[in-house]
């Protein structure tokens, strides 16, 4: 009896905040005009992805004191630009980070339940953590949280968010005009949450949205953070993008499932994958290797190491050896890097390590750790990986990085696309009225007093 083809899951992210980003290139556009994310977002409806996510950051990143150029400038809110791009489209989804250590929670679900609604039950919120002091320091709070401690917040904040839409039923609202009843009795339930955390008494004042509440997606890659995916998460956007690194991943998480209660298909992993397309196999390494170097210029190749090392290495030349001079293991970059001075050395040994045994300089290992492409070769080559990798459960889809903006998704789209769905493993396309978790695959959502029990007890 031959098994039955898993179907393949793609999510496309847009670039414009991240180290791949290529915008010095002549065919980049604007990272803010909103045009660039009606492009972005139609490429993926018509290329039949699940959903658009948007990364966001709280703080630009600075170097010696300047903005550090690796990254595209400008962030503008997630929220807005979801809601935006929900009006422009039918069936995609709308999925952005937001963060859990400087947002409150019944602020948050309101907002994201509330782009549920507009959407048509369409959006999902990248619950993620902050753990530096940089983004602390635009916050009247200031100062930043210890990885446990940030991962306990995340995780009551996610449970405070579900209880907050949980709160209401499905059919909570009559408004039934004959009678003048608007809402039954006890509805929507008060929410009384007393926490490490949070101290809350609520009613939440947006009723239940199309698709019970928003999906959630995180990212987190610690033992904490695979325990938050496991109890919360309904997609990781992970990291782990060679086979059996992300075979291994993949079973790791999806183990640990059941002790809260959960099946295998009520999550979804969707590893961020990069590309680089030719027609022959030598084209695409020569479209990579073109890529890579606009991402890694040589000041940015400067720039990644003086951030291991913790001092100015201006004076090295990009496309020679490593420095061959100590880490300033007491400035704030090399703490920033590691909390400790052994942890600090031994990252530069292995990065010594890595070079002498490649013969690589400053550049070359600098695209070797950041810039080497996760699907490289012609349009049948990459559908024939991405398939492989699904088929036999080392991930459930991708997350599709492109390097342009907004045009970085146009070539997958139209090019490998069309050979996933030849394979039997990809939509054709869109159900009518499909919410992102019917898209997705994933189960109702059990109501968060349905989990509080097996999750607590795990603990």
């Amino acid at each position: 009896m031959s098994r039955s083809i898993r179907q393949i899951h793609l999510a496309a992210h847009f670039p414009g905040v991240n180290s791949t980003t290529v915008w010095t290139d002549p065919t980049a556009g604007s990272q803010i005009d909103f045009a660039s994310f009606e492009h972005f977002a139609a490429t993926a409806e018509r290329g039949l992805f699940d959903y658009v996510f948007l990364a966001e950051g709280l703080r630009l990143r600075e170097h010696k004191g300047r903005i550090h150029e690796l990254d595209v400038l400008g962030r503008p809110n997630t929220l807005s630009i979801l809601a935006a791009v929900a009006a422009i489209t039918q069936h995609v989804g709308v999925v952005g980070t937001l963060n859990t250590t400087f947002n409150e929670p019944y602020e948050l679900a309101r907002q994201l339940a509330t782009l549920d609604h507009l959407s048509g039950g369409r959006a999902g919120w990248n619950a993620v953590t902050s753990s530096d002091a940089f983004h602390g320091a635009n916050f009247r709070r200031g100062g930043y949280l210890d990885h446990a401690d940030r991962y306990e917040r995340a995780r009551e904040f996610a449970q405070l968010a579900k209880e907050l839409w949980d709160s209401w039923p499905e059919d909570g609202v009559r408004a039934d005009a004959a009678t003048g009843v608007f809402l039954d009795d006890g509805v929507p339930a008060r929410v009384r949450h007393r926490g490490a955390q949070f101290d809350v008494d609520a009613l939440f004042d947006v009723p239940r949205s199309p698709q019970g509440r928003p999906v959630i997606v995180q990212a987190g890659d610690s033992a904490d953070g695979r325990t938050f995916g496991a109890e919360h998460a309904e997609v990781i956007f992970s990291l782990h993008q060679e086979f059996e690194d992300a075979r291994e991943f993949y079973d790791d998480v999806k183990g640990r499932l059941a002790r809260y209660g959960r099946g295998e298909d009520s999550l979804k992993i969707l590893p961020a994958a990069t590309f680089a397309i030719g027609d022959t196999e030598k084209e695409a390494r020569e479209r990579s290797r073109e890529i890579a170097l606009q991402q890694v210029r040589p000041e940015v190749a400067l720039t990644y190491v003086e951030q291991v090392w913790g001092r100015d290495l201006s004076g090295y030349d990009p496309d020679g050896p490593l420095p061959d001079v100590d880490p300033d293991t007491g400035s704030e970059t090399a703490r920033g890097w590691a909390n400790r001075h052994a942890a600090v050395r031994a990252r530069i040994a292995k990065l010594r390590e890595l070079s002498e045994a490649e013969g690589l300089s400053i550049r070359e290992l600098v695209i070797r750790l950041t810039a080497q492409h996760t699907f490289v070769g012609t349009p049948a080559h990459i559908a024939a990986e991405i398939d492989r990798y699904v088929q036999e459960r080392a991930t459930d889809g991708f997350t599709i990085v492109g390097h342009l903006t907004p045009h970085g998704l146009d070539e997958f789209a139209e090019r490998v696309v069309p050979l996933l769905q030849e394979r039997g493993s990809y939509r054709q396309s869109y159900e009518q009225g499909a919410t992102l978790r019917d898209l997705l695959g994933l189960p109702a959502p059990q109501t968060a007093r349905a989990q509080s029990a097996p999750a607590l007890a795990a603990r």
